[in-house]
């Protein structure tokens, strides 16, 4: 098992009632925790993916940290009634396949059925960012707004199109690579193989790599973040064209998809107000015969995922997610 850093959160009786186990996998840390129906978090879990030990690994790891939740609610009387697992990458939730991800190496993993048979339990498997969208949408930031993208801006870009809580998953379960929009034909290379993609110029790897080519010295997007606020004339220069790439792509999204809310999440949404407000500006700029969306930060912070596979778990196996309210 690997080293385990854990917290309880106390926001009434926990016990006597049943919860979600919730896993949120991402490619350096596992989000973990037990929730109840009502969006009660009773207990919380972190632990390191280790990607590098290979995707075997990293699904013995889920399903050792997923059986210790159970047990941990066993011993607390609360009796735990489905399974919900988010990942990254291309999922396939109708089958309960994590498809590929390049963070953690899966490739056709049937990480819901090994988890029913591990665990008998009712299990769910859903994409990561699509999870947060929909806890975003529902008990966060876009709540009560009917049609909310969900952006989360880190190490890559991706989104979420929430529709009434339900996320909009795709014909082949890619749906929300907003980080794969051609902004800047002939830029710089992706991680996908092709040049110019909103990822490669906007989220936080990439500027904090523009940073260092044009500055000569290392800063990462938050320090850049906080340079440009200074003024400091090549943080500026590589802030704005962030900002610029980000409100071309949201430009994009609004004319596909009309909503009613942007929310923001990730580590460069952490920027606040100085990335918020000028891009804000910036997408009212492109805006033409489109309704401007309101555009805001994410409220649940690095526990939407965790609160969103809760949700789908909900969801799939008669809970009842729709009477969760805001924390």
């Amino acid at each position: 098992m690997t080293e385990q850093h854990d917290r309880t959160i106390q926001h009434g009786n926990a016990t006597g009632g049943g919860v979600v186990v919730a896993i949120d996998v991402g490619g350096t840390g596992m989000k973990c925790g037990l929730v109840r129906p009502d969006g009660v978090v009773v207990h919380t879990e972190r632990h390191p993916t280790e990607a590098a030990r290979g995707p075997a690994a990293v699904v013995d790891t889920i399903l050792d940290v997923a059986e210790g939740l159970t047990g941990k609610a066993h011993g607390a009387g609360i009796t735990p009634v489905a399974l919900g697992i988010a990942v990254p990458g291309v999922v396939d939730e109708a089958r309960g396949v994590a498809v590929w991800s390049a963070n953690v190496g899966f490739r056709d993993v049937p990480l819901r059925d090994l988890a029913v048979a591990r665990l008998g339990l009712p299990a769910t498997l859903g994409h990561d960012v699509r999870a947060g969208g929909i806890a975003e949408a529902r008990l966060g930031a876009g709540r009560e707004a009917g049609h909310v993208l969900f952006v989360a801006i880190g190490t890559g870009i991706a989104a979420a199109h929430v529709v009434d809580g339900v996320a909009y998953i795709g014909a082949h379960g890619a749906a929300g690579e907003f980080g794969h929009i051609l902004v800047r034909p002939g830029g710089p290379r992706c991680g996908c193989g092709r040049s110019g993609c909103l990822e490669a110029v906007a989220s936080a790897a990439a500027v904090g790599r523009r940073y260092r080519e044009l500055a000569g010295t290392p800063g990462t997007a938050a320090e850049v973040a906080e340079r440009a606020a200074a003024g400091e004339p090549v943080a500026v220069r590589v802030w704005q064209e962030a900002v610029e790439a980000l409100a071309d792509g949201l430009a994009t999204a609004q004319a596909l998809l009309d909503v009613a809310t942007v929310v923001v999440g990730g580590g460069l949404a952490q920027a606040g107000v100085r990335l918020l407000d000028p891009l804000r500006a910036a997408l009212r700029e492109r805006v033409t015969f489109h309704r401007e969306p309101r555009l805001v930060a994410a409220a649940l912070g690095d526990e939407a995922g965790c609160l969103g596979a809760a949700l789908l778990a909900l969801d799939a196996h008669g809970g009842v997610s729709t009477t969760m309210e805001a924390r």
